[in-house]
Order: C-alpha cells, then structure tokens, then sequence
C-alpha cells in the first residue's frame, strides 16, 4: 500500500510523515469552526488516548528496535539504549523548566517555565508545541532507522499512531484559545501553528540517523524518553485535570492497544 514511499530518502519520507501529523493537528484545531468547546468527558479520553499511543509507540516503534540495534557487549546491550532515554528525558525536563507555557485548563498561576509578559494563548500554544517536539523527532528517527534496515511499515505505523493522537492535541489548543476571545481563524492558526514543529524536527532526526548510523540506539531511545516524559509530565496530568479519570485511564488502554495492532501489524 505504500511501497511507493520505499523510494524516496529517508529525509523525504520523515517531511511526508511530518506533514500529515501536522494535518491531523490542524485537522483537530479545526473543530474550533464547528464547536466553541467540546465535553469535558471527551476531551479527557482524547487525551488518554493521545497518552497510550504514546506509551505504546515509546517501546514498539522506539525502545525495541533501539535494543536490537544496540552492539553495546554489556548487559545484553542494553547500556546505549538506557542512556538515550534517560538523555531524552532529562534534556525535555530541561525544555520544560525554562520554555514558558501553561496547560489548557490550567489557572494563570500554574504557568511553567521562566517569568514572562507572554499572553496566556502564547503559553497554550507553547504548552502543546513542548510535546510535538518529540513526536517529530520519534516520526524521523523511526524514518532513519527504516534506512538501515527496520521495516517501512512500522514507521508508517508509528507517523499514523502519532497523527490519530495529534488530533485531539489540535483541538486542546484551539477551543481553548476560542473561550478566550480569540476568533475562529485566529485560534485555528494558533493550533495548527503548535504542530509546525513537527515536519521540522522530523527531517532533523531522519537526517541525524542516516548520516551517523552509529547513533540510532542512542537517537531510537531519546525519542522515546522524550515522549515519555511527555506523557508523564503533561498528558496524563492533562487528562485527569477534569475529575474523569476513569475514561482517561480507559482512553490510555484504547490508545495503546491502537498503536500496538498498528506497529505490530504493519512492522
């Protein structure tokens, strides 16, 4: 069904994929045209669903082929790998401590990172722009890993996993921007703008990877950190804001056996 992506380079095939998460972003900020804000209840499984796909995606897509790649003669090879992640990890805590951004729901006090005159949209914006960084980066390095002999399909798997859960992320910024005055367009471009970093971080991790092979366990598992620092730091929290923890918690399970069937499928 894709073979035709077999073809191109490994930074167009990562442009490709980073162009349609970034779609399916803005395809969620679109529903700011058709709804001022969507239930609660909702929004909360959305993002637990974002969540599982995430976690799934962090060890099928990333952790996984990060060990198998791994040359590494100590503790089953495993050295390599567990460094990326924690690095992965840590330089998104880095990200999180300074970048100023406040989560959709969140009072104004709760505003993270340093001191700022920016407008409480910016901050929305900045918040769900923090974890698009990763995913780009997962989408390309999985791209780059398919260069060296990973199958395509699964990150084919993994930019179709990560484009299902940017839709909900899409709407968590526009709708939210909508109650705050903006209008329609203005919080439609502000939540498709959040996605922008995608396509961009994609082609920088496919080109790292197939320029310095050496480095793919260590490139595999820093997405992988860094999505799961995403998802501990941000989405979950995110999701049980709303008291409806039961369907966020279930929306977790929905994602990750999503992204599963998919990896494992097309992988």
């Amino acid at each position: 069904m894709f073979e035709f992506l077999e073809g191109w380079d490994p930074w167009e095939q990562a442009l490709a994929a980073g162009l349609f998460t970034w779609g399916m972003t803005a395809a969620g900020a679109g529903l700011v045209f058709f709804f001022k804000e969507v239930n609660r209840k909702i929004l909360d499984g959305m993002l637990g669903f974002a969540a599982g796909v995430m976690i799934a995606a962090s060890f099928w897509s990333l952790l996984a082929p990060a060990i198998e790649h791994s040359d590494s003669p100590y503790l089953g090879g495993i050295l390599p790998v567990l460094f990326g992640f924690l690095v992965g990890g840590v330089c998104m805590r880095m990200i999180d401590k300074f970048l100023p951004h406040l989560h959709p729901g969140a009072p104004p006090e709760e505003t993270e990172g340093i001191k700022t005159t920016w407008h409480r949209s910016m901050l929305l914006v900045s918040a769900i722009t923090l974890h698009n960084i990763p995913e780009g980066l997962a989408v390309g390095v999985a791209f780059g890993a398919a260069a060296h002999g990973e199958p395509i399909g699964g990150a084919i798997a993994l930019a179709i996993g990560i484009g299902l859960q940017n839709f909900p992320e899409g709407a968590a910024v526009s709708l939210p921007l909508r109650r705050e005055g903006l209008s329609r367009k203005e919080s439609f471009w502000w939540g498709q703008l959040s996605a922008l970093v995608e396509p961009i971080a994609a082609v920088l991790g496919a080109a790292v990877v197939y320029h310095m092979d050496v480095l793919l366990p260590y490139a595999l598992a820093f997405a992988a950190g860094a999505m799961i620092f995403v998802v501990v730091e941000e989405l979950v929290p995110e999701a049980h804001r709303g008291g409806n923890g039961d369907i966020a918690t279930m929306g977790v399970m929905v994602g990750f056996s999503v992204m599963m069937v998919l990896d494992v499928g097309m992988g």
